[in-house]
């Protein structure tokens, strides 16, 4: 099976988290996921995650402590997320791909309906803060 190397931007503001729901048209269509994208040949991880966020988002970021590395089996490949904590340098996010963008508050990330590969950071991200999931 295709092993895709993913980076994702855990990005925090006013104790909030940005989810970013995916187009109808992506693959695992209107899931939510924390904005990211794969790691080019001879990118690290951090290079790719600011790139991807400045291609996505139009947003410059500071890429923070690893939050989790997780791998998943989608029909398409296995997916392996490394989730960094990230916060932004400069302007808001603008939408480019995604369907909608949101600053949610850490007790109902778990209202949404992540991409399977997303949940245990998400999950990680609720017990870190300290809150418990409702």
């Amino acid at each position: 099976m295709k092993r895709i190397n993913v980076v994702g931007a855990v990005l925090v503001r006013d104790d909030k988290i940005l989810a970013a729901q995916r187009s109808a048209s992506m693959s695992l269509p209107l899931m939510w996921e924390s904005p990211g994208g794969k790691i080019e040949q001879n990118e690290t991880r951090v290079e790719a995650l600011r790139r991807e966020l400045e291609e996505e988002l139009l947003c410059d970021a500071v890429v923070g402590e690893h939050v989790e590395t997780t791998e998943h089996d989608y029909d398409f490949g296995t997916v392996i997320l490394s989730t960094y904590f990230c916060t932004l340098n400069g302007a808001d996010p603008q939408i480019t791909e995604h369907k909608e963008i949101r600053w949610v508050a850490v007790d109902h990330l778990l209202d949404l309906d992540w991409a399977p590969a997303d949940i245990p950071a998400v999950q990680k991200i609720v017990h870190q803060l300290g809150l418990k999931p409702s």
